[in-house]
């Protein structure tokens, strides 16, 4: 784990402040906590497929990125969900990814859609071992309020082409290298089941980073570690900021 977290929380900008930890960990915040961490799942994804379809594929690739992605918006945003039915349905058919077309539009347009199609899969994954984990425990997903963090972070991506997807990039590897130290802070306070999954999740999450942060230095062509620090200090910002609303993303309760 030590061997993962190292270049996390050299990326970082801090570690997450043990009020949060402290949060966390209280009984009362595990339905809270759950719930986000279901959606940020969702929104990873989501956020993936967007750059996809806008960067690296095809124009008539996109309905097949729409199709894979609609069980999975249907059941969050429709009233009557189910989730047993959600779960154990059979989610390979909605998989089309062999036949997704890269686009000219960047010089490494194929290993942005290869790297982002492998993100949206362990994603969309994750949002469905976090679901099953709430539903053995009867715990109903709902549509709760997203934290600021995110939209946050996105107000300050510049607007010109190739600098918008490089900004958005760097966002990325901050918001995924982020989940993996907290995956790493929170596991040891929670039950041995979350302990392991959540312990289960750095690899992945870690990789995450790598890959969005490897994807902006490519695009870039350049030194990008100007642009890194500015998003650094930003980031750091909001997670040892006071936060009234406890999300996974969030920063410190209020004293």
């Amino acid at each position: 784990m030590q061997q993962l977290l190292t270049p996390i929380y050299d990326f970082l900008g801090c570690e997450t402040p043990n009020r949060w930890v402290e949060q966390a960990k209280q009984p009362e915040q595990l339905t809270a906590l759950l719930i986000d961490h279901c959606n940020c799942e969702l929104k990873a994804a989501q956020t993936a497929i967007l750059m996809v379809r806008k960067y690296a594929i095809d124009k008539s690739s996109s309905h097949l990125l729409k199709t894979w992605a609609k069980p999975y918006e249907d059941f969050v945003y429709q009233q009557d969900r189910n989730a047993h039915a959600f779960l154990a349905r059979d989610n390979k058919k909605n998989d089309m990814t062999n036949e997704l077309v890269a686009n000219e539009k960047l010089a490494n347009s194929a290993d942005v859609m290869s790297k982002m199609v492998r993100l949206i899969k362990e994603e969309f994954h994750h949002f469905e071992q976090v679901l099953q984990i709430m539903t053995e425990r009867g715990i109903d997903y709902s549509n709760i309020r997203a934290g600021g963090y995110a939209k946050h972070l996105i107000s300050h991506v510049r607007t010109h082409e190739p600098l918008t997807i490089i900004d958005k990039l760097i966002i990325g590897a901050f918001i995924e290298a982020r989940s993996c130290e907290r995956f790493a802070k929170i596991a040891p306070h929670l039950d041995d089941e979350l302990a392991k999954f959540y312990t289960s999740l750095l690899r992945s999450e870690a990789r995450h980073f790598q890959d969005y942060l490897t994807l902006a230095e490519d695009i870039a062509g350049i030194d990008i570690s100007e642009r890194i620090d500015f998003f650094r200090k930003i980031e750091m910002g909001l997670i040892l900021a006071e936060d009234t609303e406890f999300r996974f993303h969030s920063g410190i309760p209020p004293q």
